[in-house]
């Protein structure tokens, strides 16, 4: 495994994977939209949420401000990706940049059940991310920072109650404290501006396009967490690094990488194979993903906790 040293970002290789990732999410769409068959409907909605998920892993770069080597195209194609969540630059930078500040730690640890936990709460949270209903809070919550960014700081999301503390509400928002509010407000408006804009351009029907996010909504939550699921207790570490078929792993951009990622998050996808070390446990992501299915375990006290 290779020490972390400056590799160049492949921002042409980005662009153009942007181009044709975009171009084949919006032919998905279409079809989802304009066929009368459910059979085609459903291929193009699975089609969707492994494109959409090339999509998100080149916001995920451009979050890292490893999408271009220029910022202001950085920047813009950062925004473009987010609409396709959707999501806003701004905003997702935020929750994921706190996301590698407090991984692994008690208020991020959703695979056990801590002494003081609310079990059926946790519940709810597991199966969330596993039947794709977390996919839902991102878009949730960037329209509600739109409309009233002061819900943020109430006392209940911010400390205030278990549930912030539990579901790591009061963490993440904690994050928005100092956060350009004209700004993140203005990029969250620009990804609906986009959506609407496809739904106009491409005479879109909800079902279709519903079909396709719900299917996207599946695929990208499962990997939230199953790269993460019973890893070590440790906010560089506390993270896998999965087995999966190769075309997968290149569609995702390398994604199932994560605990290079977390090692080196400044490392552009194209080069986090480097940083792995293959003599390692890697357990696969089927293996994870299917274990997840039984629900969160009991604390096993310790430091650490092993599959």
């Amino acid at each position: 495994m290779r020490k972390a040293a400056g590799e160049p970002i492949p921002g042409g290789l980005n662009v153009l994977l942007t181009a044709v990732a975009v171009s084949a999410a919006l032919g998905l769409l279409w079809l989802a939209s304009h066929t009368d068959s459910w059979a085609w409907r459903i291929a193009a909605a699975v089609a969707f949420s492994f494109v959409n998920n090339t999509i998100f892993s080149l916001l995920h770069e451009a979050v890292h401000g490893v999408f271009h080597p220029r910022r202001g195209v950085n920047e813009a194609f950062g925004r473009l990706t987010a609409a396709f969540f959707p999501t806003g630059l701004g905003f997702q930078r935020i929750c994921h940049l706190g996301h590698h500040r407090r991984n692994r730690s008690d208020v991020e640890l959703f695979d056990y059940f801590l002494p003081d936990d609310n079990r059926p709460l946790k519940a709810v949270q597991w199966y969330g991310i596993l039947t794709g209903v977390y996919w839902l809070l991102p878009p949730l919550a960037c329209l509600v920072y739109l409309l009233c960014p002061w819900v943020f700081r109430l006392p209940v999301f911010n400390g205030g109650s278990q549930i912030a503390r539990q579901t790591s509400a009061d963490a993440m928002l904690s994050g928005f404290e100092s956060a350009p509010v004209g700004k993140v407000r203005l990029e969250i408006l620009f990804s609906i501006l986009v959506q609407a804009a496809i739904f106009w351009a491409l005479d879109l029907h909800l079902a279709g396009w519903l079909t396709c996010y719900a299917a996207f909504a599946v695929n990208w939550s499962s990997l939230q967490y199953a790269d993460h699921a019973w890893s070590g207790r440790d906010v560089h570490d506390g993270a896998w690094n999965l087995r999966v078929n190769r075309l997968v792993q290149y569609v995702f951009l390398n994604y199932h990488h994560h605990k290079a990622h977390h090692q080196h998050p400044g490392v552009p996808w194209l080069h986090l194979s480097k940083y792995v070390d293959f003599a390692e446990e890697r357990p696969s992501f089927l293996r994870i993903y299917l274990k997840m299915w039984l629900g969160p375990r009991p604390w096993p006290g310790g430091d650490d906790g092993n599959l």
